[in-house]
């Protein structure tokens, strides 16, 4: 993904947000206030060194995309730990949910954690009412730490934080 493709991200982002509001740590209104510029920029960064975004598409999609991962090298590092990376803005469009897409973008974004950002663990944050996704990454081999963080946009409500290590 490339600044030029910030339309396409935009459109993907909006459709994220209105499907899933407690997912991401961003409003809809927040998203929709967003520049053109900041939009190039979001864009830009999906492929920064120290970050890898996946994209599924599909023509038949309205806007091309029917899933989307990424996965960026965690920043501060518990120097403690193996160099840890985190999963961020997940996604699958409904209509492509159930195929085994989300396994296959779980996948290859494993790989890359390992291999491109040389990590060792790769954690993540999920919604407490996010039942779906505690089942998916507990059956592709995430555990529950037991720690929890307050939910940005809604701090009476928390965040699991899961991890696999690579």
């Amino acid at each position: 993904m490339t600044g030029d493709e910030w339309e396409s991200l935009r459109a993907v982002r909006l459709e994220m947000l209105a499907d899933t509001p407690t997912a991401y740590v961003e409003s809809l209104a927040s998203a929709e206030a967003q520049t053109e510029g900041q939009w190039r920029s979001r864009a830009a960064a999906m492929t920064a060194p120290g970050s890898v975004t996946f994209v599924a598409e599909d023509d038949s999609a309205a806007n091309g995309f029917c899933g989307l991962m990424r996965v960026v090298v965690k920043h501060p590092q518990d120097p403690g730990r193996p160099r840890q990376a985190m999963l961020i803005s997940v996604y699958v469009a409904v209509a492509f949910r159930g195929s085994g897409l989300a396994g296959k973008l779980l996948g290859h974004s494993v790989e890359a954690a390992a291999s491109e950002l040389g990590a060792g663990l790769l954690q993540l944050g999920v919604h407490e009412d996010n039942t779906r996704a505690l089942r998916f990454y507990a059956r592709h081999g995430f555990r529950d730490t037991g720690l929890r963080e307050a939910y940005a946009l809604d701090p009476a409500k928390k965040e699991f934080i899961m991890e696999r290590e690579l």
